[in-house]
């Protein structure tokens, strides 16, 4: 990732007020090095489950309210079993499980399993729309290794929208094979965290708009779990955070106010061989990282994003918060911390190799265009043998930041401009960043979901960029279609509609 020289000053104390872009943002900076974050950090309930007929059973409700995301502040807010984030869902390798999803609120909704690999009629697209007043069921067999994967709302041209305004959970997959070493009570030393940005008016007295820029809405100030200005108080000497970036278009580029470094053990798509010591992780919009945090007795430290370059112009960059400095997590610990090992190795799936890959296929992202192209529903635009290998390459050729997710798969990076990618693209992946010119080549295996009816998706994940129609559909079938250069196909009907596309590769 390459750093901005651009630095961002701050006031002496209390909240930095900052114009940018003609807005007057107030960014959640403290003196003191986050000293002022004192609100004991929410840790989202696991949801209720039953197991039924052999089916784990879970019951999400999609709701409207307010929330005082701020001390005094309402925000206008959705939510799942609540007005405001929902449940972290939890379930293991090997069992059925069965979701339904009520929608209590007034427009359609969906529920889309990010990351989750599973049939296209369960993945929770816009072609599973739920009604108001409609209840929607998905079942399936979890089949994947240990994983920080998530849950939200995903219908068309209103995702921005609702996940901006906190629909939003975690979906946890446990697997016998995790490490006992690694740190597993939840709430206790396995820390969820998921990070969004609210948008609140100078002095912090009322809501605020958030400031629009080329890759969507910012806001101005962080939330984590809902919680504003949080403090762990971490019982133990090594704390596991499971982080996710749940804004709609900020980027956040995590580092420890200490200077000690990050121990990264988990991606997207479950954990690393090793914990890799990073100083910063890189998150953009859907992505996910695990990471080890040491605490020494008596520890008092600050999670922040610091300062990064997303490859547009300086003023573009600016407006999309890339100068800024934002104070998240405060950690303390008390003098009598207990010290743990931290595990040196690893269970982690192995990565698909380069020969595994028998097509290759190119895409061009435009500023909200696939390959040239808008999203249509009733297009077909890329078609795939069912348990196919492919290799995927993304190329930005915009003048804006993107990032991209491909539904129903976990992908490996194999190289990033020509270069081995940076530890925090190691691992399994579903969504990655790209900045303006860069070109991502990915490995991706894809299930043996026959369904050449119902397609699942792959767009950005900037939200705003994906409401704007970048998006585009692929179906996985028996025999892969045929490749018909610009050819644009049908619901239903063969062929692929991405002149970008082309297989045989050696």
């Amino acid at each position: 990732m390459r750093i901005s020289r651009r630095t961002l000053l701050l006031g002496a104390g209390g909240l930095a007020v900052i114009g940018v872009g003609g807005y007057w943002l107030t960014e959640g900076r403290s003196s003191g090095g986050g000293t002022s974050f004192t609100t004991p950090l929410r840790i989202p309930p696991l949801a209720e489950s039953e197991v039924v007929d052999g089916e784990r059973v879970f019951r999400l409700a999609a709701r409207a309210g307010e929330t005082e995301l701020v001390p005094g502040v309402q925000f206008a807010t959705m939510g799942f079993n609540g007005v405001h984030l929902g449940p972290t869902i939890r379930a293991a390798r090997g069992e059925r499980v069965r979701m339904h999803v009520t929608n209590e609120l007034d427009v359609p909704t969906t529920a889309h399993w990010h990351g989750m690999i599973l049939p296209a009629t369960e993945d929770g697209t816009p072609h599973q729309s739920i009604a108001p007043a409609a209840t929607w069921t998905a079942a399936w067999q979890i089949d994947q290794p240990a994983a920080t994967l998530w849950y939200h709302p995903h219908p068309h041209g209103q995702t921005e929208l609702q996940v901006g305004r906190g629909m939003a959970g975690l979906f946890l997959v446990d697997d016998d094979d995790e490490s006992p070493d690694l740190p597993s009570e939840y709430g206790v030393d396995d820390i969820p965290l998921i990070i969004q940005d609210i948008a609140v008016r100078p002095g912090g007295e009322s809501a605020g708009t958030p400031t629009a820029s080329p890759i969507g809405r910012i806001g101005n100030t962080p939330i984590v779990n809902g919680t504003y200005r949080p403090h762990l108080r971490a019982s133990s000497g090594l704390v596991r955070l499971r982080i996710l970036n749940a804004s709609a278009a900020r980027c956040y580029n995590l580092e420890l106010s200490t200077g000690e470094p990050l121990l990264l053990v988990g991606t997207d798509g479950g954990l690393l061989p090793s914990p890799q010591s990073v100083q910063r992780v890189f998150l953009s919009p859907a992505e996910r990282a695990e990471v080890l945090v040491q605490l020494p007795p008596g520890s008092d430290l600050v999670l922040r994003s610091v300062p990064h370059d997303l490859g547009m112009s300086s003023g573009d960059d600016t407006a999309s918060g890339a100068d800024n400095t934002l104070d998240i997590l405060r950690i303390t610990t008390p003098s009598d911390t207990t010290a743990r090992e931290v595990p040196t190795t690893l269970p982690s799936a192995v990565l698909p190799a380069l020969a595994d890959a028998m097509t290759e296929r190119r895409f061009m992202l435009g500023n909200t265009t696939i390959n040239g192209r808008v999203m249509d529903m009733d297009r077909i635009d890329t078609t795939i043998v069912a348990g196919a290998t492919e290799r995927w390459t993304i190329m930005n050729t915009s003048d804006r930041a993107h990032n991209f997710h491909i539904h129903g798969a976990q992908f490996a990076v194999h190289r990033v401009n020509g270069e081995k990618p940076a530890a925090q693209n190691r691992g399994w992946k579903d969504t990655v960043f790209l900045a303006r010119d860069d070109a991502m080549e990915l490995i991706v295996p894809f299930s043996s979901y026959v369904d050449p009816a119902t397609p699942y998706m792959y767009h950005c994940h900037l939200l705003w960029h994906e409401d704007q129609g970048m998006m585009a559909q692929y179906v996985l079938t028996t025999d892969g279609g045929d490749d018909g250069a610009d050819a644009g196909t049908d619901m239903g009907m063969d062929g692929m509609g991405m002149g970008m596309d082309h297989p045989g590769h050696d």
